[in-house]
């Protein structure tokens, strides 16, 4: 069953690969500067993608509470190598940052250029192009901990998304995303699927209002949104 399911996993990937190549070059030359459009491709592409791995039985998605979210930034806990593309085919109108990298890929610069934020930006453009993609009503997702851990794990958090949500006067939303086996792990090689479904939870918890941390100097302010946020996804 693990041999089979290696085997699946792997021709999933060819899929998700076939189609960022047809995306790429066939549709978002001629759409890269349309940035509405872009991220309702992307989303629902990715939409369907989640769908396809729950079909062919790699993964199951179960929605324990998950609202509208609306020009919020997301905070989320981080399992799997592909939480980035569950939660923007769950959430439209959605961006996160990419490894620049990728900015550069041949097979994905142009899907990448549209509407995501290369994660290489000084802390200025960070801040500036953070709020310029928030104020058009898009969602920014961040997962706080740069790195994927596990349900019981609590590594330490960056000041990132304290930075961000402060900086563009917008609500966060945090989202605990946990899975049942280890799925695409760091250092766990994309073929590894294990030997039976996985299964994503996710759910919303209460919003983190940003008026509330609006009253002391600008280091006090980041440095107690950072604890709530830490207190919210791993409490």
């Amino acid at each position: 069953m693990k041999f089979i399911r290696s085997i699946i996993t792997t021709f999933c990937f060819i899929v998700f690969g076939v189609g960022a190549i047809f995306l790429n070059f066939l549709i978002f030359p001629f759409i890269k500067k349309d940035k509405i459009l872009c991220s309702k491709i992307i989303h629902n592409s990715w939409k369907f993608f989640t769908r396809f791995l729950s079909v062919v039985g790699l993964i199951g998605v179960d929605i324990k509470h998950l609202e509208k979210i609306e020009n919020k930034v997301i905070v989320a806990t981080h399992p799997s190598f592909i939480d980035i593309v569950i939660l923007i085919g769950l959430i439209p109108k959605t961006t996160c940052f990419v490894k620049k990298e990728l900015t550069k890929n041949f097979v994905m610069k142009n899907i990448v250029n549209s509407i995501f934020i290369s994660n290489d930006l000084e802390i200025d453009d960070m801040k500036k192009e953070t709020k310029k993609m928030l104020d058009m009503g898009f969602n920014l997702i961040v997962f706080p901990t740069g790195s994927r851990h596990r349900k019981n794990e609590h590594p330490k958090i960056k000041k990132g998304a304290a930075t961000i949500a402060l900086n563009a006067n917008k609500d966060i939303i945090p989202v605990e995303i946990t899975t049942s086996e280890d799925f695409l792990f760091i250092h766990q090689p994309f073929y590894a699927a294990g030997k039976k479904r996985v299964i994503f939870e996710i759910e919303q918890l209460d919003t983190i209002k940003i008026e509330n941390f609006q009253q002391k100097t600008e280091i006090e302010n980041k440095k107690e949104l950072t604890k709530e946020i830490v207190n919210k996804l791993y409490s």
